[in-house]
């Protein structure tokens, strides 16, 4: 990273101020480096007529006009990691599946919608939530934008409390509750805490969206209170419906909503802590933030999925469960979710396949199903080549046979359920042992991606692993059992899929390690 990006870091970090432990009075930047991207020093807001949302760029229509031009043939290796061709703003229908972060996908109709916070590689941005569509999730298409601006109601509340919004809305959640479409966004200040999230609604989900209130807020007082900003919903089997929230400060909080109109079920109500993570020295360990909840009516079973650490370097998901939305949450070695250690499992991290630079700031997730039991995990990631671009990727989800979730090591590329063959396995594969170092403190702390790489692995015909006649593994599709001489287990499920590094088809696979340590593999030969 040259000088202009680590002075310009610097400078955002002072400005933003959405983390801080409780018990430090530290003001730190969590997000404004979003708005701050590239080498080039940025002020977000809405621009001017020659990038407005009317569209009178050579972009075209901001506001999802119809283009006439000829679409050509799509390709997925057009798919790249860096984007700098189509970076500048008058390129933002092409920009598909770039500039995303913090995405809340769902499907409505026959297509997929995707809204995610206002960002552009070393541009200035409008705000007003991004929206892209797709009808397969791995050709995206720009769309629009929710709001012309910022939105009136979530404006006014900070700056009567003394304070300047930011000129971008961060983190959305969107959901349909029988007719209505419902949005909820974050809006924060430079103030620290000083945040409050909205709801927005609309007829369809292409808009327009009309706010009908504002649901939890937070100010930069002495409350014991998590940062107002990273909504998420889920709704049980009787329609009750919960939000959870939060960033730094004091973990993530449920608050119960009034399913009959999206708001808080009582005024003012700012929830109850539902989630914490360790402490080092009586300073975090890194951030808590990006809370996604899903109920699995299979397992019967919430599914609270967080996102730790810093956004653009050690971004990593971690999963606990419950059977109760209002918990207690468990992690994987059974402890409440609500206690301050970190915990497990981390299902998805910055990771490293060989010949590639890696991908970091792996988090912030949304977490869907097709409508056929098919679950998929969707979260921005940052190219280690330059950490400033951010790529939408999708992934598949899985289930462990004791019910945790688990994502593929790679992208998603229409790649179907069909039973991978046994004899298919026989070969030279890279695996990748999520595991992880706790470095305590946030953007200034966690400079490095802690990038978990690749080692080789062989499975042999006889049974073998890498050679070791004592490490065995046995296959009852869709499940490969590694049993290794040192004692260590790795149950993985196996898909066909895409190695998108080399561009190519192959054989993937991902599960838990008998620790409960997430491990990934991708065959080469």
């Amino acid at each position: 990273m040259n000088p202009s990006m680590i002075n310009l870091n610097t400078q955002a970090d002072e400005q933003r101020g959405s983390i801080r432990p409780l018990k430090r009075h530290f003001v730190r930047m969590k997000k404004n480096v979003l708005l701050a991207l590239a080498a080039l020093p940025l002020m977000i807001g809405i621009p001017g007529s020659s990038c407005s949302k009317s569209g009178s760029g050579a972009g075209g229509n901001g506001g999802g006009g119809t283009d006439t031009a000829t679409a050509p043939v799509f390709d997925i290796n057009s798919i790249h990691d860096t984007y700098d061709d189509v970076a500048a703003f008058s390129y933002y229908l092409s920009w598909g599946s770039y500039n995303v972060h913090d995405p809340s996908i769902k499907k409505f109709g026959d297509t997929w919608y995707c809204y995610s916070t206002d960002v552009g590689f070393g541009i200035t941005v409008p705000p007003g939530i991004q929206v892209r569509k797709s009808k397969d999730l791995v050709q995206w298409q720009f769309s629009t934008w929710v709001f012309n601006g910022l939105p009136s109601l979530g404006a006014q509340f900070i700056v009567s409390a003394g304070g300047v919004p930011n000129q971008a809305l961060w983190a959305p959640y969107v959901m349909k509750v029988n007719a209505e479409y419902r949005l909820y966004y974050s809006l924060s200040s430079p103030t620290p805490r000083l945040s409050v999230i909205g709801l927005a609604t609309a007829s369809s989900p292409d808009g327009p969206w009309t706010e009908k209130g504002l649901v939890v807020s937070s100010r930069n007082d002495n409350a014991v209170q998590t940062n107002a900003i990273d909504p998420t919903v889920v709704t049980t089997p009787a329609g009750d419906q919960y939000m959870y929230y939060g960033s730094a400060w004091d973990g993530i909080y449920i608050l119960k909503l009034d399913a009959a109109t999206g708001l808080a079920a009582t005024a003012g109500d700012k929830g109850t802590r539902i989630a914490n993570r360790g402490f080092t020295n009586g300073a975090y360990n890194g951030n808590i933030e990006g809370a996604e909840v899903i109920y699995n009516p299979d397992l019967k079973k919430y599914f609270l999925f967080i996102s730790y650490d810093w956004l653009q370097t050690k971004y990593n998901v971690r999963v606990c469960r419950a059977d109760n939305p209002q918990g207690p949450y468990y992690d994987y070695n059974g402890v409440d979710a609500n206690t301050n250690v970190d915990h497990g499992p981390m299902i998805l991290a910055p990771y490293q396949f060989n010949g590639h630079g890696g991908w970091q700031g792996t988090a912030h997730c949304t977490v869907f199903d097709d409508g056929n039991g098919q679950y998929y995990m969707a979260h921005q990631g940052r190219p280690g080549v330059n950490s400033f671009f951010m790529d939408l990727h999708v992934r598949k989800l899985f289930w462990t046979t004791d019910g945790w979730p688990i994502v593929s090591p790679e992208r998603y590329a229409w790649e179907g359920n069909a039973t991978v063959a046994k004899d298919s396995l026989i070969g030279t594969w890279e695996t990748i042992v999520l595991d992880y170092q706790v470095v305590p403190g946030y953007s200034a702390e966690q400079v490095s991606p802690d990038l978990q790489a690749a080692t080789t692995l062989t499975l042999t015909a006889d049974g073998a692993l890498n050679g070791d006649a004592a490490s065995k593994w046995t296959y009852a599709a869709p499940w490969l059992d590694m049993k290794f001489s040192s004692g260590a287990e790795e149950k993985v499920f196996v898909q066909n899929g895409r190695d998108w590094e080399n561009k190519k088809s192959t054989v993937i696979f991902t599960g838990l390690n008998n620790t409960g340590i997430a491990v990934w593999g991708k065959k080469i030969k």
